[in-house]
């Protein structure tokens, strides 16, 4: 009887256009990167960050996280379009990404709650569009950044 009553909502759900390969859209795909560089001047860090779509389909939104290994002061003053989502993150728009296009270079500068010697930043996709990404190794990055005033490429 179990078997009946789930293959009966099976086929009202497909029939519905719900669930099965047939009946749901596909999720365009996309994949996404993220390159630039940080550097960091005692409690200030300076990022540069271009985003990249390889494609092969359009994005027509899309946003990167940065988060950084230590707290951020409480007071910022982010670009339009950034935001901060934590004590620790900013998630910035990348906007519409073509295919095999880069985006606009972002520019972001915070001040650390401390003045640490070093601070871990990781990059990420916060949101694509709803795009498929089969390759997250190329937005889901970490770099070293030393209070040196060097710039550390990612």
């Amino acid at each position: 009887m179990r078997s009946w009553v789930l293959g009966a909502c099976g086929a009202v759900l497909v029939a519905a256009g719900v669930a099965g390969p047939a009946g749901a859209a596909a999720a365009p795909e996309a994949d996404l990167s993220f390159h630039g560089s940080a550097v960091m001047d005692g409690a200030r860090v300076e990022v540069l960050v271009t985003p990249h779509n390889d494609g092969p389909e359009a994005v027509s939104g899309a946003s990167v996280q940065l988060r950084w290994s230590v707290p951020l002061a409480e007071e910022q003053q982010l670009p339009g379009g950034c935001a901060r989502t934590d004590e620790r993150t900013v998630v910035c728009d990348t906007g519409a990404l073509a295919p095999g296009e880069s985006g606009e270079q972002l520019g972001v500068t915070v001040r650390l709650a401390e003045e640490p010697s070093e601070v871990t930043l990781e990059v990420d996709t916060a949101w694509n569009g709803g795009a498929v990404d089969k390759d997250r190794s190329n937005d889901q990055l970490k770099v070293l950044v030393l209070d040196t005033g060097d710039a550390y490429a990612f």
